[in-house]
């Protein structure tokens, strides 16, 4: 066994995750390569082609790093696991009214959980992904702060895991820049993947349209919940094709025209109802945390104050954050903030450092 330890890398064939394993190899680790296969594309009702982490392509692009530096590669299918947890819960939170966030929910409760499982398996000491983040050690915690591409950190998608995850983990590819990740798969000859473009849908929705995706799910959904109402105003001024179909701050695909822009503002499962707003009218000034999980603290400092994003390319505000109970969060921020959709994650950070997260509960507190 090398020196450096036995590491389980997560290889989805795209560039990072393949650079990533290139680079341990070259530290010394002795690495296994996996691809975890979480969904069929024909499953899902797409019209478009099969791409990204679950296709043959991809899964063949892994094979060929593994074959190239000489180390194993393994192909794990958590069709099941993934299906049964995070499609179930993606329809159940549009049909409550939600936006879901299957990214980090999978993280949390099935690929961190597989690649562990498999990584005692294979003797593996370590895992590592492809994810652009950072990752030290201080006051004997595990803490995940900004990777050094500003552009392509994704620190808000890794909230939710646990320090004995974070205790075995590696980020390689945290500490260099998108571009310099792109030339190091040049360097190592990969000039194909190093051009590979890169998918910012949702794994099992590749044609990006998640109206199609529930309707395929729960195929009498259309003629369920047509004929909600319009409300702007106070005043019913239309109807819609159903209020899952629906996001909280959408302004596009409406299907209404009122003579101004306007956004959906709230959702009301119940009675069918999606209610319009203008731009202003969006605004809120606090909101609850429900599900957190904290990385930096193990509990979290009276009125500790730090910079809340409420979607994955937010910018941020500053706000203060009470610990309600051992579940919940209050977050007050000091300036207001548009479309907080409940769902959704709220993400906490104390400069460079990712404090915690959670699910949004509420855009209001009660």
């Amino acid at each position: 066994m090398s020196k450096k330890g036995r590491i389980l890398v997560a290889m989805s064939g795209g560039v990072d995750s393949s650079v990533a394993a290139m680079l341990l190899h070259e530290q010394g680790f002795e690495v296994v390569g996996i691809t975890m296969k979480t969904w069929d594309y024909e499953s899902s009702g797409a019209s478009k082609k099969e791409t990204g982490c679950c296709s043959l392509d991809s899964i063949q692009d892994a094979r060929d790093i593994a074959v190239r530096f000489g180390f194993p590669h393994y192909i794990l299918d958590i069709r099941k696991e993934f299906g049964d947890y995070i499609i179930d819960n993606f329809v159940e939170e549009y049909l409550a009214g939600r936006t879901p966030n299957p990214c980090v929910l999978c993280n949390t409760h099935i690929k961190w959980e597989a690649l562990m499982k498999r990584a005692d398996m294979l003797d593996c000491e370590f895992i590592a992904t492809g994810h652009y983040a950072r990752i030290r050690e201080e006051n004997g915690r595990r803490i995940i702060f900004k990777g050094k591409d500003t552009h392509k950190d994704q620190t808000y998608v890794l909230w939710g895991l646990k320090q004995e995850y974070l205790k075995r983990t590696f980020f390689p590819v945290g500490e260099y820049t998108k571009t310099e990740i792109r030339n190091f798969a040049r360097e190592y000859g990969f000039s194909e993947l190093a051009n590979k473009s890169e998918s910012y849908e949702i794994c099992f929705i590749p044609d990006n349209d998640y109206r199609a995706f529930l309707n395929h799910r729960i195929p009498d959904l259309p003629e369920k919940v047509k004929g909600g109402k319009f409300i702007y105003k106070g005043k019913e001024v239309g109807t819609h094709a159903g209020y899952p179909y629906f996001t909280v701050g959408q302004r596009k695909n409406l299907g209404i025209a009122l003579g101004t822009p306007v956004f959906v503002k709230e959702i009301i499962p119940e009675t069918n109802t999606v209610v319009l707003g203008d731009r202003d009218d969006l605004e809120e000034i606090s909101l609850s945390i429900r599900d957190y999980n904290l990385i930096k603290y193990e509990t979290l400092p009276e009125d500790f104050q730090g910079l809340v994003k409420i979607r994955y390319k937010d910018k941020g505000e500053q706000a203060t954050i009470h610990t309600r109970d051992e579940k919940n969060l209050d977050v007050v921020f000091h300036y207001p903030v548009q479309a907080i959709a409940p769902g959704q994650s709220a993400v906490i950070y104390e400069g460079e450092d990712l404090v915690g997260g959670g699910f949004i509960d509420r855009k209001k507190i009660t």
